[in-house]
């Protein structure tokens, strides 16, 4: 008995100490404790020596709020903390915005008291709308990814925990300034889009009596540097040639400048047939990490091309045609990656045995940028930066050049886009010389009959 009971005391104690022991563990590291930029001090990052991962924690209506960010990276972590603080900020205002305004009594001779809510809470329930957007398919999710991107970047660590009342013109001028020095027309103009839309609920729950004045951005666009037909060939028969040439830099090199493995470090076939279905299929480069072969079928009738089914992008769903020398193309990936036992409908196109398809679209990029730079084409005529973007660019061009009597509304709808985008994106670049036939042409007139 005594033995039982000593064993019973000793067992105790012990479990009390490996307790302790365990609640130590989770105790945040005094020295890696960090606040998120732009936020309230009750919102930090910290690491605790039961996990790898940083965790969050933040105060929030007087309850503490914690959760594994499931990253190792201090960057990541943070944006997933400003996420973590605005989504709880914004089910208290979804609370509020929701009660009953008959529940509100007020009297003749006072003036009614605002709801008041941060720029982030707003913020949060504007990403909460245009989530449902989203799953309504009203709204793509690309775009939704960069409208948080650039709320974490640069709109909240600057207002988010400000009232939507301190923002006036000449905050907005002072952040059109700022953004100026870093980004083009275009990119400071959506930035203002998204601060209208968190302003804009500002005014519809009632923080807000009305939007402010904008700044007038004029928006430059650039068009995209197409490629002549001449640089198209020289593009491919380049990549052609270097099909399973390694890349000069060593594996070191590639790892840590261009987050390139040492598997991926000579060119793969797949970037010649990249190129050439590119032009031939009007395709997006980001069509290119999610084409399937369940997305291809090959018709034979009077003409003989490719009917793509792709998922739907920037709000556009219709299948694609495309030009025959596609067909070729993608009879030849098909034999190749179909002796690997990669050619299955569930089976990507290009790489395939990649499973990362950022990565994978990352490889196809980077071996491109290649070839442009062998070649000297990485600049337009005009100084413009070129991209996988430009042999969409160039496949659309090449139409309206060499396409007989195509009008621009079934181009349009064939690559996914509108009649104004290829007015003021893809024929901006066409000259009356590329089309001096057609101008110099003269209709004939039919004979008549007796």
């Amino acid at each position: 008995m005594l033995d039982r009971f000593t064993a019973s005391t000793h067992a105790s104690a012990n479990d009390s100490h490996y307790k302790t022991h365990e609640r130590e563990r989770t105790v945040p590291i005094p020295s890696s404790i960090t606040p998120v930029p732009g936020y309230p001090q009750k919102l930090v990052i910290y690491k605790i020596a039961a996990s790898k991962f940083w965790q969050v924690r933040c105060w929030i209506a007087g309850k503490t709020h914690r959760s594994s960010t499931r990253t190792q990276s201090q960057r990541v972590a943070q944006s997933y903390a400003r996420t973590f603080y605005e989504q709880r900020l914004a089910l208290l205002a979804n609370l509020h915005i929701q009660a009953p305004t008959a529940s509100i009594v007020v009297l003749s001779d006072t003036p009614a008291v605002k709801p008041q809510h941060t720029f982030a809470a707003l913020a949060a329930q504007m990403t909460a709308n245009e989530q449902a957007r989203v799953d309504r398919g009203e709204f793509a999710l690309g775009s939704l990814r960069v409208l948080r991107n650039r709320l974490d970047a640069h709109i909240l660590p600057r207002w988010g925990k400000q009232s939507p009342a301190d923002i006036d013109y000449a905050a907005l001028l002072a952040f059109t300034q700022y953004l100026s020095k870093c980004f083009s027309s275009t990119t400071v103009s959506q930035y203002l889009i998204i601060v209208r839309k968190v302003l804009t609920l500002a005014v519809a729950v009632g923080t807000l009596d009305k939007l402010p004045e904008f700044p007038k951005i004029r928006v430059q666009t650039t068009p995209r540097g197409a490629f002549t037909p001449t640089e198209y060939w020289h593009i491919i028969r380049t990549a052609r040639q270097l099909q399973y040439t390694r890349h000069p830099d060593s594996d070191s090199t590639l790892r840590k400048n261009y987050r390139l493995r040492a598997a991926e470090n000579t060119m793969p076939p797949d970037v010649a047939w990249v190129i050439g279905f590119m032009v031939n299929s009007f395709i997006r480069p980001s069509d290119l990490k999610t084409l399937k072969h369940r997305h291809i079928e090959v018709v034979r009738n009077d003409n003989t091309y490719l009917r793509l089914t792709l998922p739907e992008t920037k709000s556009h769903g219709r299948p694609i045609v495309t030009l025959q020398p596609a067909v070729r193309i993608y009879q030849q990936l098909t034999r190749h990656y179909a002796a690997k036992k990669l050619a299955a409908p569930d089976d990507y196109l290009f790489l395939p045995h990649l499973r990362d398809r950022q990565y994978a679209h990352w490889v196809l990029a980077f071996y491109f940028n290649w070839v442009l730079a062998k070649l000297g084409l990485k600049l337009g005529p005009h100084g413009q930066e070129r991209s996988l973007y430009s042999l969409r660019h160039s496949s659309i061009t090449f139409r309206l050049l060499y396409g007989q009597g195509i009008d621009l509304l079934t181009l349009a709808r064939n690559a996914r886009t509108s009649v104004e985008v290829i007015n003021n994106h893809y024929a901006s670049t066409v000259t009356g010389e590329q089309n001096i036939a057609l101008l110099q042409s003269r209709r004939t007139r039919q004979s008549s009959t007796s």
